[in-house]
């Protein structure tokens, strides 16, 4: 346990999984396992970087938005209904926060970079929103897959880009995902994910993954396949075998897609440091 390894990684990671799949099992009967995803995301960044709001950087933007997120989220399962167009103004009140959490640090990029970044962005967090909310948020297992394939797969690419900060939000966020799916695999029933759930997974994410291509090296084209990842549970499933094959077999599906936006990651992370090593011989 004294292993700053343990201490930094795996320490918060492992109480990040424990307390989702707590808050998953107890809140489960009032349709609010959702809550596990930021219980996850909060619980990491505590242990990682603190819960302070000064001075107001952009990762600490990102715990005010990840607060946020399943508040606006209960709101919309619980106080309206859901339509195709609330599902669209969530998905473009998505895309401005984040445009509020990154805008300083944009501004002082060059403008075609900054342009780039943050159209690629915009773009991305409007369509995993968007696409959660309109497509997953019915079905808690392909959502849990969803969230924990972006989870894991922001991470891995947010580490493989100079960000391990960055990385261990993400998988926070992926292991977040993993406690709200456990009840479900262990009991056999789907539970509930609605936008408690998705707008956390996928908002949060979206911004960690934004976070690592604006703050560190991950490339812009990686960040458009992350936000594939969703698709990924969209893919058939039979529907006849037991739930736990099902969540196992979605996730699958989402590992490949985020896997790709990896690869794109290392490829790039590797061209620097070779680019680096050139420059200094």
């Amino acid at each position: 346990m004294s292993n700053p390894a343990v201490q930094v990684g795996v320490g918060p990671l492992m109480a990040a999984l424990v307390v989702a799949f707590v808050v998953a099992l107890i809140l489960r009967p009032l349709q609010l396992g959702g809550l596990a995803v930021a219980a996850a995301f909060l619980t990491t960044m505590y242990f990682v970087s603190g819960l302070g709001f000064s001075p107001l950087t952009a990762t600490r933007k990102i715990i005010i938005v990840s607060i946020a997120a399943p508040v606006v989220g209960m709101l919309i399962d619980f106080a309206f209904k859901p339509t195709r167009m609330g599902a669209v103004v969530l998905a473009l009140c998505a895309a401005a926060s984040a445009l509020w959490v990154f805008w300083p640090v944009l501004a002082q990029k060059p403008a075609a970079e900054g342009w780039l970044l943050g159209a690629s962005m915009v773009v991305v967090i409007f369509f995993v929103v968007g696409f959660s909310q309109l497509y997953l948020a019915a079905d808690a297992v392909r959502a849990g897959a969803a969230g924990l394939g972006l989870g894991l797969a922001t991470g891995i690419a947010a580490i493989l880009s100079a960000s391990v900060t960055y990385g261990l939000y993400g998988i926070a966020l992926g292991a977040g995902a993993g406690g709200f799916l456990l009840p479900q695999m262990i009991s056999g029933k789907k539970g509930f994910a609605g936008a408690t759930f998705t707008l956390s997974a996928t908002l949060t994410g979206g911004l960690v993954a934004a976070g690592a291509m604006v703050l560190a090296k991950l490339p812009w084209y990686a960040l458009l396949v992350l936000a594939l990842v969703p698709v990924g549970a969209r893919l058939p499933a039979v529907e006849k075998t037991p739930l736990w094959l099902q969540a196992v077999l979605l996730s699958l599906y989402c590992f490949a897609v985020g896997a790709a936006a990896c690869a794109l990651a290392w490829a790039q992370g590797r061209n620097f440091d070779l680019g680096f090593m050139s420059l200094q011989l």
